[in-house]
């Protein structure tokens, strides 16, 4: 009864928030103001950050491996394209749309991480993607095939606040939905339910011996990832008012993999960490060196990998004792 009473109070604790976290998305939301100029980029972070964050749910709180993430991304961004060009143009119910649609095809391919080695999940989520790809180039009536689906226009957000070129309403915007689905995602891994998670990610035969209905658990993980993934594909096509097949590419399931191995998996500030990094390197090395910017983020990344994060940066760690390594010795 103790275990059970101590397990609780250490769930709660994990849920509170805490002072700097309010004014961290404080600043967050007040950035498109104060640097007007970089609004287009905030945006790209904030949807960066989101989808990492779907990622992290079935990376590092389940321990499922996957390259396909990118199949809900691409889905979400679509269908909410799709509907904004031949329903109707309102942006929270195309969002809405998208998260809907990419929830379904999650649930649908959850079936597929319930068996096999983590060599076998990379295998078929990394088939989805490409499919879904195939599919939509395919389907060129539709999608636009490799053209990619233009002309996507979006009504004001909450009937007021009109997109503008600057990418201040965007910006304000994609921080709002990242947000919320941040709040929704911190209950929801530091819930009685998100603890069996990480007692199927540490040792998935011990927590079938105790009870723990596994297959379900993945199944439900599996589904809100790609629920949130789907959020992530439709602001990014909300924004930009195009879709193109570059969204299911493995290249973006790349990405986001290393913006968790940038930030850290396990917590839900990895992704968001990983996402602002991640961008604001790509946007600096790009402007210097077009050509070679992703030699030296892959540079950025061994370092990270042999040194480890938390001594990266504190630099003064790494000629302490030899026998000790940090806590974040592993990316």
């Amino acid at each position: 009864m103790s275990a059970t009473k101590s397990n609780t109070s250490a769930l709660l604790q994990a849920g509170r928030w805490r002072w700097w976290e309010v004014l961290l998305w404080a600043a967050a939301l007040a950035s498109p103001w104060a640097l007007s100029s970089h609004a287009l980029i905030i945006n790209e972070i904030a949807i960066l950050a989101l989808f990492a964050l779907s990622l992290d749910l079935i990376l590092g709180y389940t321990g499922i491996v996957s390259l396909g993430h990118a199949a809900f991304f691409g889905m979400g961004a679509y269908s909410a394209a799709l509907f904004s060009k031949l329903v109707m143009p309102d942006p929270l119910v195309g969002l809405a749309v998208g998260i809907a649609t990419a929830t379904v095809l999650g649930a649908i391919c959850s079936v597929t991480i319930l068996r096999g080695t983590d060599l076998t999940r990379l295998m078929v989520t990394l088939g989805v993607g490409l499919i879904l790809m195939e599919l939509a180039n395919k389907l060129d009536w539709l999608t636009g095939g490799a053209d990619g689906l233009q002309g996507v226009m979006m009504g004001p957000v909450l009937g007021r606040f009109e997109f503008d070129l600057q990418g201040q309403t965007a910006a304000w915007y994609s921080l709002t939905v990242l947000l919320v689905l941040f709040v929704l995602a911190k209950r929801f891994v530091n819930s009685p339910f998100g603890a069996t998670l990480k007692s199927i990610r540490d040792n998935r035969l011990r927590a079938m011996a105790i009870g723990i209905p596994v297959s379900q658990r993945l199944i439900v993980v599996y589904t809100v990832a790609a629920g949130a993934a789907g959020a992530a594909g439709a602001l990014l096509s909300q924004t930009t008012g195009f879709a193109s097949l570059d969204l299911f590419e493995f290249h973006r399931s790349a990405d986001v993999m290393l913006v968790l191995v940038i930030g850290g998996t396990g917590w839900l500030y990895g992704g968001v960490a990983g996402a602002l990094v991640f961008k604001l390197m790509q946007d600096f090395i790009s402007s210097i060196t077009p050509q070679y910017w992703t030699f030296w983020i892959g540079l950025f990344l061994v370092v990270l990998v042999l040194v480890g994060r938390e001594r990266l940066v504190r630099p003064w760690t790494w000629f302490g004792r030899s026998g000790t390594q940090s806590k974040g010795g592993k990316a």
